[in-house]
């Protein structure tokens, strides 16, 4: 069975940081993408950052580019999102989740409990 338990999320003022980690169970980063979306009341679900072993690919939402980077510890079977400059617009519930980068974009399986990321103006 897949868990996936994110931490890390909180309040911070635009331009502050953050840190979100995920640890995995139940399947193992050198067989499995992991990754994170975000979901904003009232938007769409939006895919953040995908990170895949397997292929050596990083996908990074356009709206993140140069401000958040995803790593992962396959010893630990632990994600992390350091998310640099925060806007508002970054205001989301954010969810750890097994993906897969192909052409059109991540695709996400299994997913967290989400972590709530506010950044204020």
């Amino acid at each position: 069975e897949v868990q996936l338990v994110e931490s890390g999320g909180g309040l911070v003022q635009a331009g502050g940081s953050l840190r979100l980690s995920c640890a995995a169970s139940g399947f193992t980063f050198d067989d499995h993408g992991i990754g994170w979306f975000r979901q904003a009341p009232g938007k769409e679900r939006e895919g953040v950052s995908c990170i895949c072993s397997s292929d050596g690919s990083t996908y990074y939402a356009d709206s993140v580019k140069g401000r958040f980077t995803i790593s992962s510890d396959s010893a630990k079977n632990t994600v992390y999102l350091q998310m640099n400059s925060l806007k508002p617009e970054d205001t989301a519930v954010y969810y750890c989740a097994s993906c897969e980068n192909i052409p059109s974009g991540p695709k996400f399986g299994s997913w967290g409990q989400g972590t709530q990321v506010t950044v204020s103006s």
